[in-house]
């Protein structure tokens, strides 16, 4: 059974699966498009996207990396961890939350390039948060791996990546 408050905010904010995992919905594409981005980016971008995000017990962000930066802010619910593999393959863990007093952040940048992957702290809860991306999202912007792809890359990840990814996609 999903948790009933999530259920609600999925609802109430008309929220739909993502291909990474959990819900989305996008609240704002800037009407302005970013200038002199570097050969990176396919076509024309908008300056930012903003979307809501929620992960539902035992939802979970697949790993994936995105050509933009992306600040993730924390709104309800229970804490959330962002897991990001650096360049080097080392795994760092970041938690957003309300309880700063155990190190838990309300926002977080995440930086391009970088596979990441993110899950609730309270397998009975929920978490809501907003993604920003600049220059804006779009779908041939973002990649994600399948499980193999990612193990033969960074086998000392073994574990989280056999958690937190996709079998095939």
């Amino acid at each position: 059974m999903k948790n009933p408050e999530a259920e609600k905010i999925i609802k109430s904010l008309n929220l739909l699966r993502h291909p990474e995992g959990g819900y989305f919905s996008e609240v704002y594409r800037s009407d302005e498009k970013a200038n002199g981005l570097d050969e990176r980016y396919i076509g024309d971008h908008v300056n930012y996207t903003s979307i809501y995000f929620l992960l539902n017990e035992n939802d979970f962000s697949a790993f994936h990396r995105l050509k933009s930066d992306e600040i993730w802010h924390f709104y309800d619910g229970t804490a959330l961890d962002i897991h990001i593999i650096g360049e080097d393959g080392k795994l760092e863990t970041v938690t957003l939350g309300k309880d700063i007093n155990k190190g838990e952040s309300y926002q977080y940048l995440v930086k391009r390039g970088l596979y990441f992957a993110a899950e609730v702290r309270d397998k009975k809860s929920f978490a809501l948060v907003g993604c920003t991306v600049a220059p804006g999202f779009e779908y041939e912007d973002f990649e994600m791996p399948t499980r193999e792809e990612l193990i033969k890359k960074y086998p000392q990840n073994e574990d989280i990546i056999n958690r937190l990814s996709k079998n095939e996609l």
